[in-house]
């Protein structure tokens, strides 16, 4: 590509923009949680929908009245990949990589002007043993995940940084996607000038998603070329 042309950066979501896990990593939480801290349900009624792992886990520590302590966080993140590699190969009605993007993420890597990245609340490790399942891991070479703040909103400035490390400062915020599929994903990015691409993949409606005002609204990624006008 031209040495002055600024890259366009992509930051993908997992759950609900790229694969639907149907459930893998809920019950994976759910029995390491039994494990470590002793209690069923140690997940119930809390919302996991654009947040990040740490959050999830403090809020259900915080339920139980139980305190965060690092070496029992630490058996916990063990525990749950060690099940998570075992639930997400369990047969589940609606596993599945959501729709278009098995078509548009090859397009996309194809094109020298674009870097694939993810923008993520799972903790990298769950986040690529998912995308694995689904071949979908080689696509991304950087990404921001739950490891680096229990805080969504402070994940942008790290995958920016990262970024900036492997590729340079030919980098406009203006050529930075955010993409995903709850309203978390389209806040986070508001802060920090960059764009915002929301797709209704999830369980979120486009009628829930437009009121956070994202740059572009997607019912699906179905339409590759629709969707690639949009990095041009």
């Amino acid at each position: 590509m031209d040495a002055q042309k600024s890259y366009t950066f992509l930051l993908f979501d997992i759950d609900g923009t790229l694969i639907r896990s149907a459930g893998a990593g809920r019950a994976a939480m759910e029995r390491s949680f039994k494990d470590v801290y002793g209690y069923d349900d140690g997940f119930h009624d809390i919302h996991m929908m654009g947040r990040t792992d740490p959050s999830i886990l403090m809020e259900a520590l915080e339920n139980r009245g139980l305190d965060w302590n690092a070496g029992e966080v630490e058996r916990f993140q063990t525990t749950y990949f060690r099940y998570l590699e075992k639930e997400i190969e369990q047969p589940r009605e609606g596993k599945k990589t959501c729709p278009g993007i098995d078509a548009l993420l090859p397009e996309l890597q194809e094109r020298p002007d674009v870097v694939l990245g993810l923008l993520t609340g799972n903790w990298r490790t769950s986040g690529l043993i998912k995308l694995r399942h689904f071949a979908l891991d080689g696509y991304f070479p950087i990404g921001a995940f739950g490891d680096d703040s229990s805080r969504r909103e402070d994940l942008v400035p790290v995958a920016l940084e990262r970024f900036r490390k492997q590729w340079g400062d030919r980098l406009d915020k203006k050529r930075v996607y955010v993409i995903g599929d709850t309203p978390l994903d389209i806040q986070c990015a508001k802060p920090h000038g960059v764009r915002t691409v929301a797709v209704a993949t999830g369980f979120h409606t486009t009628a829930q998603l437009a009121p956070d005002a994202p740059d572009y609204l997607f019912e699906d990624f179905q339409d590759t070329e629709k969707v690639l006008t949009v990095f041009n």
